[in-house]
């Protein structure tokens, strides 16, 4: 806990609080970052900038299943076996990360081609920087598991701060090409992303025995593919928006896209301090539906606030953020925010069950991640139709994980 004094009175801030405010400084950063992107380059320019995004988000996805699964067993195990798991985890990290970014590296050509783009080289610099940034995924996994936020918040801080201002810098000073430079910049800011960085005591690490293995390995299969669905639900729509639409047309849409996913950059926060307090007291043997519904309320409230902004100011919320280069996709707006808020609280319900190890939530959110890329396959004759189905997919995905957790309580609500 943190204690500021002020003249006549002071107040504490616990580390909680202090990494939300920290989380709510990072998004603000990030946002400010993609904003200056599309004001600098124009919709044609930042529809290829906002697929190194989306890499970066499909990226922070992937790597995200190596912070849960590091954070719930840090939680879970004795301190004497926290840093043998990290070792582990780190070794696992590169290992992954290095095949995810030589892929990349391989494919940069075909890559280019499916998504339009002017460059392969910006997805070749992408890669090399990928066993970094899972590393540093496990990094932030174990200071999550011992919810220690202030270091937690550190790396998020460090690697924000440094993509904004080396980005911008690379790109109003040197005369290349915008995407490899913003790639660039991506790469580089996963090395201060890294600090602080946990130092392991490599003398006598106790071994984790076989039925701890097999738990790790369910849960790490089951968090892959939660994740998979993350990518599919949440990127899905950007990157099948830039291969079927022209490059005007998906840079309107990278920007609605970035405007409307405020909620779920928002229930991320919440989410982040969710699941290592649900694990603690559910091995404490204590009631986590308390928990769980202060949390969905938050976040319930948060979406609300946001649907109705856009629905009520969309012409003034994009002029302030873009400009009038695109202007012609203010009336989406609501119903982008509107179909991320539904996501954003549906997977409020697969954080939950994850941290409890039940993992039908995850099963459901993968068969909506599939319906819905699959819809827009087939039927995106306007980006207005691309919207509508994404509403439509994720009102049922809502509906089956609030069906699934009543199911899943009914004993609780039927002695209440």
């Amino acid at each position: 806990m943190i204690t500021l004094k002020l003249k006549s009175f002071s107040f504490n801030l616990k580390s909680e609080q202090i990494f939300m405010i920290s989380a709510l400084l990072v998004n603000v950063g990030n946002y400010l970052y993609n904003l200056v992107l599309g004001r600098l380059l124009g919709p044609q320019a930042f529809a290829d900038a906002a697929i190194l995004v989306t890499f970066l988000l499909i990226l922070s996805f992937l790597a995200m299943t190596l912070q849960i699964t590091v954070a719930k067993f840090t939680g879970s195990f004795d301190e004497a076996k926290r840093e043998s798991f990290l070792k582990v985890s780190r070794k696992w990290g590169f290992i992954v990360g290095s095949i995810t970014g030589l892929l990349i590296i391989l494919f940069s050509g075909e890559l280019q081609n499916w998504f339009q783009t002017s460059s392969s080289l910006m997805f070749s610099i992408f890669g090399v920087g990928v066993p970094l940034y899972f590393v540093m995924s496990v990094n932030r996994g174990f200071f999550q598991g011992e919810q220690d936020f202030i270091k937690l918040s550190l790396t998020y801080q460090f690697e924000m701060l440094t993509r904004l201002f080396l980005t911008l810098s690379l790109i109003l000073i040197l005369p290349f090409n915008s995407a490899d430079l913003i790639s660039f910049g991506i790469l580089i800011s996963f090395i201060p992303g890294l600090m602080p960085y946990k130092k392991i005591n490599v003398a006598n690490l106790p071994k984790i025995s076989v039925d701890e293995l097999s738990h790790l390995k369910k849960f790490v299969v089951i968090t892959a593919f939660y994740e998979l669905t993350q990518i599919l639900i949440n990127n899905g729509d950007i990157l099948l928006v830039k291969h079927y639409f022209d490059a005007n047309t998906a840079g309107l849409y990278a920007s609605l896209a970035l405007i409307g996913r405020l909620v779920y950059f928002v229930a991320w926060m919440f989410v982040m301090l969710l699941l290592p307090e649900v694990v603690k007291r559910s091995k404490a043997g204590l009631d986590t539906t308390k928990l769980f519904f202060k949390y969905l309320t938050i976040i319930g409230f948060l979406a609300l606030a946001v649907v109705v902004t856009t629905m009520l100011f969309p012409e003034l919320i994009i002029r302030m953020m873009f400009g009038e280069a695109y202007l012609e996709i203010a009336g989406l707006l609501w119903k982008y925010a509107l179909a991320s808020s539904l996501f954003a609280i549906a997977n409020v319900f697969v954080y939950y069950f994850l941290s409890l190890d039940k993992y039908i939530p995850v099963l459901l959110s993968g068969i909506f991640g599939i319906v819905q890329l699959s819809m827009l396959s087939i039927w995106h004759n306007s980006l207005a139709q691309v919207v509508d189905l994404q509403i439509i997919a994720m009102i049922s995905l809502l509906f089956i994980q609030v069906s699934y957790f009543f199911y899943q309580n009914k004993g609780i609500f039927h002695r209440k």
